[in-house]
């Protein structure tokens, strides 16, 4: 690379405070499809080569732009120009368009064939190409087809920066490529006659994007389309945030009508104008209608008939047989079941779907053991499955047997064709096993369990294990309160607590705080502690230094890795977001031999514990051993391994798979050091944290209370005041879902 003058390396600044670069692409190092990230060597107006990095899509040999940016330094190749925004023209003297069309960057024109194209009609080459593609055939070498084929590539040429100068003021140039792959040419017909589109199509584009456009370009307020768009997001939002699987019309016409500022009758007309084109699917029950949107609505009802199905083909086996069953496995065992545990056997082995629920140390692991050995000693294939791969590895560890997630055991990926990743096992390509055990169903929503029941053959047995009394899955349903409340399939509730785990605390406050009863906090030498702290601040020290300090050196390993501190609430200064700046600050600070990089405010570093917030469903992955897959999903807890900025990369270890970021996706992740009680469900920790401070009211429930207490193996830290845990205690106000799963369960016969 040439050395820099000191005026060079300043470059101009213009007025949107960067540095303005101008010149031709004269070589590609590397170019992303995908994301459109590229790094190049550019020649300048003042004849330096200078190495460009970002997103620069579609980016071709002899391309002339004008790049605007900042010089960093790259420890491995030195000085390089990264570009924060790019702008393509097209040449416009014979020289440039010369040696931009034997540049090969338009298929069908190498050098030769350029200098004939520019000889033949100069200036005007780029017109006649585009528009007159019959006159580019009279030149030598070039046939009729070949020329319409240049003519296309030329248009499609024009067609992306077209697209880049119309959507570079409202998305980034990695959204642009997305919309820009979706269709191609007319992408920007496409955004002008009908914005929102974008957003039901385009990942990454919500309403209020397409919105801003929409209004941007002139589309009234209360336009088909706009209304359109604003009820289907309404209904996601609310599936997302609330865990609605529908909504009452009369509330989605309000909430409609207040965020799109439009009259309640127009919001209706287009709710209406919805359901008969079968976008949206309407029931009417106890005198409310309900909306659903249509993959919700299906799911639910095919949940409802699936299990129905199930539930009646199944082979009921004969009552002394069970009997020896049991009686077997007791003495092969050597454990003596209790009466309950008894009888949901009894009950799995009887039925085609069983539910079995519990708190801690009610012995629902023991059961699942029993099933395993009787499943096994009938000659009947059993898989071990649960929704996230932290309570899969859990249930193997605790069962002796290989457990998966729900996604990997339904193969969720691209399959052998590749394309956009699937559930492989579904109706047509079903599960052989005979029996699927399914652990931590509160976590599993509507649409998780609608892909499962598709993918389970008639005849197999299905048995559904979870604790109604902590937090629904953050998905939209309540499947596991849902079936329970509709009593009709065999269920077995788990009350008595085990002697072993009697002697735990964790166990024994765990069920106070579920009924209703104060945790014994005076209890000095056993695994429940707490810590009184009057003010948020004291509470926020106290915690950074339990991680920190105290922790660490009692308990070595277990106090660094197998600490978790769970907040009730995101906001506040005993928050999860303070509370993850503050940890970070302390575990792992910052240092000269870890790279880090700033994403809207958040700093994310090498070492840092970060969670997945979303379920990315195509994000490839591979393990050491060279097998690999698609997926990562939210509430996934990895390690910040690398960051190379100058790849706008980062590696991420997720147990025991490895994944790499582009910096563009980090907003599908967050800082873990601290996290919400949401989203720990389903794990379970060593040691955990719970601070207690001044979070809303409405946050401080009884069953989010005792979902974080039971995310601890070892070990309990209440840290905070009093009279917080006996509000939690207290408040057992539980959020209402709207679902339907019950009528439909009522329904079918």
């Amino acid at each position: 690379m040439a050395e820099f003058d000191a005026n060079f390396m300043q470059g101009p600044m213009d007025d949107i405070g960067m540095v303005k670069l101008s010149g031709s692409i004269e070589r590609v190092i590397y170019a992303n499809d995908e994301n459109g990230y590229a790094i190049c060597d550019l020649g300048t107006d003042t004849d330096d080569l200078v190495t460009i990095t970002g997103t620069l899509p579609y980016i071709g040999e002899g391309d002339l732009v004008t790049v605007w940016g900042k010089w960093v330094h790259n420890p491995k190749y030195g000085r390089q120009f990264k570009v924060e925004q790019a702008e393509k023209q097209l040449p416009a003297d014979k020289a440039s368009m010369l040696r931009y069309l034997g540049s090969g960057t338009i298929k069908g024109i190498g050098p030769k064939i350029a200098q004939r194209i520019i000889d033949a009609f100069g200036e005007e080459a780029f017109d006649i190409i585009e528009n007159h593609p019959d006159w580019l055939a009279e030149i030598n070498g070039i046939t009729p087809k070949r020329a319409r084929a240049i003519s296309e590539e030329f248009k499609n040429k024009a067609g992306i920066r077209s697209a880049m100068l119309f959507f570079r003021e409202y998305f980034g140039a990695v959204t642009t490529v997305r919309i820009y792959k979706k269709w191609g040419s007319s992408a920007v017909d496409v955004a002008k006659s009908n914005p929102y589109m974008l957003c039901e199509e385009i990942e990454g584009i919500g309403f209020e994007r397409a919105d801003r456009l929409a209004i941007k370009l002139g589309l009234a307020l209360d336009s088909p389309d706009r209304l359109a768009s604003g009820v289907k997001h309404l209904l996601t939002t609310n599936a997302h945030q609330n865990g609605h699987v529908c909504l009452p019309r009369e509330r989605l016409v309000t909430g409609a009508a207040k965020l799109l500022g439009a009259p309640t009758e127009a919001v209706d007309e287009a709710i209406s104008a919805l359901i008969k084109e079968k976008k949206l699917c309407t029931v009417y029950t106890n005198e409310v209608h309900y909306i659903y949107d249509k993959q919700s609505f299906e799911d639910e009802r095919y949940i409802a008939r699936k299990l129905t199905l199930l539930d009646k083909v199944c082979d009921v086996m004969n009552t002394e047989n069970i009997d020896a069953f049991i009686k077997r496995e007791e003495r092969e065992s050597g454990i003596q079941y209790a009466k309950e545990q008894r009888r949901a056997i009894f009950a799995a082995l009887e039925s085609g779907v069983m539910l079995l629920t519990g708190g801690p140390g009610t012995g629902k692991t023991t059961v699942v053991r029993a099933l395993l050995h009787i499943f096994d000693s009938m000659g009947l294939k059993v898989a071990l499955a649960a929704p996230t791969g932290r309570a899969a590895k859990r249930l193997s560890e605790s069962t002796s047997c290989e457990a998966k997630t729900i996604h990997r055991l339904l193969e969720y990926g691209g399959g052998e064709t590749g394309g956009h990743a699937h559930f492989q096992r579904n109706e047509t390509n079903l599960l052989d096993e005979h029996a699927i055990i399914v652990d931590e169903a509160s976590m599993v929503d509507n649409a998780l369990m609608a892909a499962l029941l598709r993918a389970i053959k008639p005849g197999a047995r299905l048995v559904i294990i979870g604790d109604a009394d902590q937090l629904p899955s953050v998905g939209a349903g309540n499947v596991l309160c849902d079936l329970l409340a509709s009593g009709k399939f065999a269920t077995v509730r788990l009350d008595e607590i085990f002697r072993q785990a009697q002697q735990s605390l964790i166990v024994t406050n765990a069920h106070a705080i579920n009924h209703g009863n104060m945790p014994r906090l005076d209890v000095k030498d056993n695994d429940f502690f707490f810590l009184p702290r009057a003010s948020d601040a004291e509470i926020a020290e106290t915690v950074a230094g339990l991680c920190s300090v105290r922790l660490p050196r009692t308990y070595g390993e277990m106090g660094t890795k197998g600490v978790q501190v769970i907040a009730p609430s995101r906001r506040g200064e005993t928050g999860t977001e303070h509370l993850n700046v503050l940890l970070q600050s302390v575990l792992n600070p910052a240092s000269e031999y870890k790279r880090e990089y700033t994403f809207r405010e958040i700093v994310f570093r090498e070492g840092d514990r970060v969670m997945q917030i979303k379920n990315n469903y195509d994000l490839y992955w591979e393990r050491e051993d060279g097998s690999w897959g698609n997926g990562v999903f939210n509430g996934d807890i990895g390690t910040i391994l690398r960051i190379d900025r100058s790849d706008e990369k980062m590696q991420i270890e997720f147990d025991d798979r490895l994944a790499d970021y582009d910096f563009n996706m980090l907003d599908e992740l967050e800082p873990a050091y601290a996290v919400t009680v949401h989203k720990s469900q389903g794990s379970e920790y060593p040691i955990v944290v719970i601070p207690l401070g001044s979070a809303a009211e409405m946050l401080l429930s009884r069953n989010l209370f005792y979902t974080a207490v039971t995310r601890a193996q070892n070990m309990v830290i209440l840290v905070g005041r009093e009279d917080k845990v006996r509000t939690m205690v207290e408040n057992n106000r539980q959020s209402m879902r709207y679902t339907g799963l019950c009528r439909w369960l009522s329904e079918v016969e």
